[in-house]
């Protein structure tokens, strides 16, 4: 399959990173949102973002307008026609990515390749919600998109070697390592990092450290370049806790059930941040 457009749902964090790498690769993107404005703050975030690029001589000047020129803005799915390959990068919500995925279906070819960025959702479910399954995978980047080097790569039950070949020439076109992973929740980095990161929250929720201390044990003491409480805060708590949330139900085993304090800190919306408040302050 010829790959030059790609379409990305969601201009959040994630949704705003895959389009700029996505654009600085030579593929023309839409950019595609509920509202406006959150579209204008993906682009100014994108625009910033290419500046740092091309202060530290990553890309010139003239790169980085070529690469703003290929991202379009939309609130239409009518705009997707003609994709190769659509990018779902919305809250980590079944419910809302079924949802998504539906519309995506309902404007693409047969031919084009929808992906999810879920990082713990099953691919195999996800998959069964489009009309040919078979063109359907998971790609997992990991935040922030432009500085991570790996992309996951998750195969559902129906995915065909043509969709999984596809998705790893993306990759290698996006500058990317790719690592390919089987549908278990959590897949391969999330299954072990998050359950680390819940214990850290435990940790802290007995009173045996403080975060700080939490933080840089696990940085000095294992040579981790951010803390796993740091980390949590920058994820997002309640991403953290609808990642473990799957895995509790997904696995059906105890060892998975999300920290209390977890729970009660996004009841309070002190989610990371994003919030300006999680397991440390941020100004």
């Amino acid at each position: 399959m010829n790959l030059h457009r790609i379409g990305v749902i969601g201009a959040g964090t994630m949704g705003n990173g895959i389009a700029q790498v996505c654009a600085a690769a030579g593929f023309d993107v839409t950019l595609l949102d509920i509202a406006e404005p959150a579209l204008q703050r993906a682009l100014a975030t994108i625009d910033k973002n290419l500046d740092r690029q091309v202060a530290k001589q990553v890309l010139s000047a003239e790169q980085k307008d070529a690469a703003l020129a290929r991202i379009r803005l939309s609130t239409d799915y009518t705009s997707l026609e003609g994709a190769d390959l659509v990018i779902e990068a919305a809250t980590e919500n079944l419910d809302l990515k079924l949802r998504l995925l539906q519309q995506i279906a309902a404007q693409v070819s047969t031919e084009c390749v929808i992906a999810s960025n879920t990082s713990s959702l099953s691919i195999t479910q996800l998959a069964a919600s489009v009309s040919v399954p078979e063109r359907f995978i998971g790609l997992h980047f990991f935040n922030p998109v432009p500085m991570m080097g790996l992309i996951e790569v998750i195969r559902g039950l129906q995915t065909s070697d043509a969709t999984h070949a596809l998705a790893l020439e993306l990759s290698t076109r996006l500058g990317k390592t790719a690592i390919t992973a089987g549908n278990r929740p959590g897949f391969v980095v999330n299954r072990i990092l998050v359950p680390m990161i819940n214990e850290a929250i435990l940790v802290l929720q007995e009173g045996l450290a403080s975060a700080e201390d939490i933080d840089a044990g696990m940085r000095l003491g294992c040579n981790q370049p951010i803390g796993p409480l740091a980390l949590a805060d920058l994820i997002g708590l309640d991403t953290l806790l609808a990642i473990l949330a799957a895995f509790y139900e997904g696995f059906n085993d105890s060892k998975y059930r999300p920290a209390p304090l977890l729970k009660e800190m996004v009841a309070a919306g002190y989610l990371g941040r994003k919030s300006g408040r999680g397991f440390h302050a941020y100004g």
